[in-house]
């Protein structure tokens, strides 16, 4: 074989081989290419989905960060409607409580004072207002407070605030508890007041639904010249807690009677 076809062998093979390198670079870039696209638009399609699901994040949050409407209890009176009312609406003696369902001292009042209160109130000669606040909520943490007013608050809807507001005192669990931060509770406890645990009240429970009502309560509350529960007042004038003179069953039965001649 001569030098000259010996070179063009050599020549053609090595144009062939060039040919091929080429190909395969372009087929490379263009697999690189394709790969890009298909990771931008993966990026893209997974940053709308990041986007929808922080979107519905944002909007869980600020539907648990939303309280809802402030939604009085049915018959509630006084300023804003924050006063929830028992008794004789006629009678000269109003009695004014502002307590917390987790309070020890408010249950103590309401134990120790609760025969003579409803028989005053029974004879049409005392009315009671009862403002429900969170107190203990507020200094201890959890929801035992604000759950049960809202409680009542159903049942108040119910027309069986008292019978059920009793019921809360009667079984009240040591305040470090807050055994009323469980809802099952409340519902149970309802269960002893007769046609009151119902769906409708059930589902107003559960939802929380007089929740801003009793926040708006605790606000007032904060903001008056009152720093305890329970805090008690006949006609205006606190009556309890002073104990250079405690308040008994009898001295309440004599300042309701001397209000009843006013």
């Amino acid at each position: 074989m001569s030098q000259k076809n010996s070179d063009g062998k050599r020549s053609a093979r090595e144009r062939l081989q060039e040919q091929r390198r080429l190909e395969e670079s372009r087929a490379k870039r263009k697999r690189t290419l394709i790969a890009a696209a298909v990771v931008v638009a993966v990026l893209a399609a997974g940053g709308g989905i990041a986007a929808l699901v922080a979107s519905s994040n944002s909007a869980k949050d600020n539907k648990r960060q939303t309280t809802g409407p402030l939604l009085a209890p049915q018959g509630a009176v006084g300023a804003e409607n924050l006063a929830i009312p028992v008794g004789s609406p006629g009678a000269k003696a109003a009695l004014t409580v502002y307590e917390d369902f987790r309070c020890p001292g408010c249950g103590q009042f309401e134990n120790g004072f609760r025969d003579t209160v409803h028989d005053l109130e029974n004879k049409g000669q005392l009315k009671a207002e009862y403002h429900l606040v969170t107190l203990i909520d507020k200094n201890l943490g959890g929801s035992g407070s604000v759950n049960a007013a809202n409680a009542a608050a159903c049942a108040q809807d119910a027309g069986k605030f008292l019978a059920y507001h009793d019921e809360l005192y009667k079984n009240q669990p040591p305040e470090t508890q807050d055994a009323y931060g469980k809802k099952s509770r409340l519902l149970e406890l309802a269960g002893k007041v007769e046609g009151l645990n119902t769906s409708t009240f059930q589902q107003c429970v559960e939802n929380g639904t007089h929740d801003s009502w009793v926040k708006k309560s605790q606000e007032t509350f904060s903001k008056s010249q009152y720093r305890a529960t329970p805090t008690v007042l006949l006609n205006g004038k606190s009556i309890y807690g002073d104990p250079t003179k405690p308040l008994t069953p009898q001295k309440l039965r004599d300042m309701v009677a001397e209000a009843q001649k006013g």
